[in-house]
């Protein structure tokens, strides 16, 4: 059972990158879903990942 506003890593099994539909990996540390093939982060704010292409940063 997930805490309010925190990420319930189960729902990857659900999400997929709006961009490329990769399976994405959970960044625990810095609360970000990683899309490796799309070289995005999305954000998770208060437990709840933000899917925007917009709002993702591109990764190093």
């Amino acid at each position: 059972m997930s805490h309010e506003g925190e990420f319930d890593p189960k729902m990857l099994e659900a999400l997929v990158c709006p961009l490329t539909h990769s399976r994405l990996e959970y960044d625990a540390a810095n609360a970000e879903l990683i899309s490796r093939p799309a070289n995005l982060a999305f954000p998770i704010r208060n437990g709840i990942p933000v899917m925007l292409v917009d709002e993702a940063r591109e990764l190093d």
